[in-house]
């Protein structure tokens, strides 16, 4: 397992990060996620450690915290020294009821940082992420209330997720201009059937030296290839929900070069997504999760495999975004 430096800071990640969203869903949406127990949780986080994964993402929106908490106790179930492991969670999603008991205030950043670190158990966290934008409250209210937190030790790092372009870059104007602490990384949506990050975010990712962090990087189970006849597997995740959107013309002819390029590695598609993803010099880190170990360590395999040239051009030729304007301007000068 190879480290990579997260963004601009001196934090070294694993290539790949453990997800937790599939530990403590019960019902609803969070239930049909994973549902994962205590000692289910134990054995992945060992074997991602095992591995050599370093990094493990969650957030407190998962199982309404029920994640952060069967987090928190496998790492004192497995011993694992503070130091070993980077832990990175998220805020902004809905914690209950009423008009402050979400977003990205400060007054919501910080009372639920530190409901977070009592549910970890830990006395700080790594990596602090706002999971959405919230557009009610000033980016500038936002950056303070993060700066806050580090510069008080309860946070290391801190990130965005799913913020657009414009969002991002206003943030690290802020965060430079106010001299606060600065944006390490974003996490989003990044994969094969599913490049749109590559218009504006990844440019200015790579511009501005902030670091990403890939979520869902099969397309939710799509590219295993299990669905590629149009059917859904009985129990799997995209069965039951479907998330992210996926536009299945354009993924059809996807899932047969997968295929090929997986039958000359004696790989499997979704090992050969996530090689892709790995030679994408503006990633940091995929992040991957499980329900069983097995299913685990054949993800982890990807980071063996070593795509060719023409592997990436044809992977790249089938999946390869439309150009738009100003695209099609600018790239014809």
């Amino acid at each position: 397992m190879r480290m990579r430096k997260l963004g601009n800071s001196g934090l070294f990640v694993s290539e790949l990060c453990f997800g937790t969203m599939t530990f403590g869903g019960t019902d609803g949406v969070w239930g049909q996620v994973g549902r994962l127990g205590q000692d289910e949780a134990d054995a992945l986080v060992a074997a991602a450690l095992d591995a050599g994964i370093n990094l493990f993402d969650t957030a407190n929106v998962y199982a309404n915290g029920r994640s952060e908490e069967i987090l928190g106790q496998s790492l004192k179930n497995l011993g694992v020294a503070r130091d070993e492991v980077v832990i990175a969670t998220k805020v902004a999603s809905s914690m209950g009821e009423g008009p402050n008991m979400r977003g990205a205030s400060r007054q919501h950043i910080l009372s639920q940082a530190r409901a977070s670190l009592r549910r970890l158990g830990l006395d700080h966290i790594d990596l602090y992420q706002i999971h959405a934008f919230d557009p009610t409250t000033p980016i500038e209210e936002t950056l303070e209330a993060l700066d806050t937190l580090v510069r008080a030790g309860d946070v290391r790092y801190i990130g965005l997720s799913n913020w657009a372009a414009w969002q991002i870059m206003k943030a690290v104007g802020i965060t430079r201009a106010r001299q606060l602490a600065p944006i390490t990384s974003l996490q989003a949506y990044y994969t094969l059937v599913g490049r749109d990050l590559e218009r504006e975010i990844a440019p200015l990712l790579a511009s501005e030296k902030v670091g990403l962090m890939v979520w869902s990087p099969l397309a939710g189970g799509y590219l295993t290839g299990k669905y590629s006849d149009g059917s859904g597997v009985e129990g799997a995740r995209q069965a039951e929900l479907d998330f992210p959107p996926i536009d299945r013309v354009r993924g059809e002819p996807l899932i047969e070069v997968l295929r090929t390029v997986a039958r000359k590695h004696d790989s499997q598609p979704a090992q050969i997504a996530i090689a892709w993803l790995l030679k994408q010099q503006v990633v940091s880190t995929v992040i991957v999760g499980a329900k069983r170990v097995e299913q685990l360590q054949q993800n982890i395999r990807a980071t063996e495999i070593d795509l060719d040239e023409q592997d990436m051009r044809d992977l790249d030729a089938v999946s390869r975004l439309p150009i738009e304007y100003p695209g099609w301007l600018l790239n014809g000068r």
